[in-house]
């Protein structure tokens, strides 16, 4: 059959979630529909990792606030799937200007999903803006063939506090456009992913929203400002609908994973939330 029956008792349950589950099946194989499903969605993860970030779409998105291009050691796509350490590395001829000191530097990176860093990154940096009345903000950066750790030598050129990356997160065969958002204090090269702070499947609608993503990572700034520390030191007790009245407290993270979209310290440091 080609289509699950109409009394299929799994419909509910698929109605819930993108992931692939009660699919059926056309004598020994799977049925027309769930393959040609399949491949759509590995088509989408790839074009997700080749497309190139539009860097215009995404400035003019922010229009009115300065905005500087620059691109890691990996002067292409295929050089950069292969050495993930040159993603994490400042080109040469990248010349930043200071101008601080800032509070906090913003950075989009194409990471391995552009398609989630140019839908979901300007909007989540302006929504951040609005949170965080008070803070100095350093010219937004768009970086290119970009790692997590990329965000620390541009937000030390910079000279601001806090860098925040947001970066297009591994695409899965359900979820082509994950945006995860990296903190870090006091960037510097070297720093280690258990320095940082995660939060994760910043998709709207099927992952957190921009507001849900925002008002996680404001709480996260405005603590990590308070106890001058990120990473496994800054624990994500941010209220929430199911816990309105938390106490604050900081310690180190709890060992289990996390569910989606929870702050988590550390990360794989190559645009996802999780080591695989």
């Amino acid at each position: 059959m080609n289509q699950p029956p109409a009394d299929d008792p799994l419909a509910r349950l698929r109605a819930t979630t993108q992931a692939r589950i009660g699919l059926g099946r056309a004598g020994h194989a799977m049925p027309t529909r769930a393959c040609l499903d399949f491949d759509l969605g590995h088509a989408r993860a790839r074009d997700a990792v080749w497309t190139p970030l539009d860097t215009d779409a995404v400035t003019a998105q922010v229009a009115g606030w300065p905005v500087f291009i620059v691109h890691s050691r990996a002067p292409d796509r295929a050089t950069y799937l292969r050495r993930p350490d040159l993603g994490r590395e400042l080109a040469e001829e990248v010349d930043l200007p200071s101008g601080g000191p800032f509070d906090l530097s913003i950075i989009i990176g194409d990471g391995l999903s552009s398609r989630a860093a140019q839908a979901h990154g300007a909007a989540l940096a302006l929504d951040l803006c609005h949170r965080l009345p008070g803070w100095s903000l350093a010219p937004l950066v768009l970086a290119q063939q970009a790692r997590v750790a990329l965000g620390d030598p541009i937000a030390a050129a910079m000279g601001a506090r806090f860098a925040l990356m947001l970066i297009g997160e591994r695409p899965g065969l359900s979820a082509a456009d994950s945006l995860g958002a990296y903190l870090t204090i006091d960037p510097r090269p070297g720093r280690m992913d258990s320095e940082r702070n995660c939060v994760s499947n910043i998709r709207p609608p099927h992952g957190l929203s921009i507001a849900q993503a925002g008002e996680k990572l404001a709480w996260l700034l405005t603590e990590a400002r308070r106890i001058g520390a990120t990473g496994i030191a800054l624990k994500d007790a941010a209220p929430t609908k199911d816990r309105p009245h938390v106490h604050h407290q900081s310690h180190a993270a709890d060992p289990a994973r996390p569910v989606a979209g929870q702050a988590v310290a550390g990360g794989d440091g190559d645009g996802g939330p999780f080591p695989s």
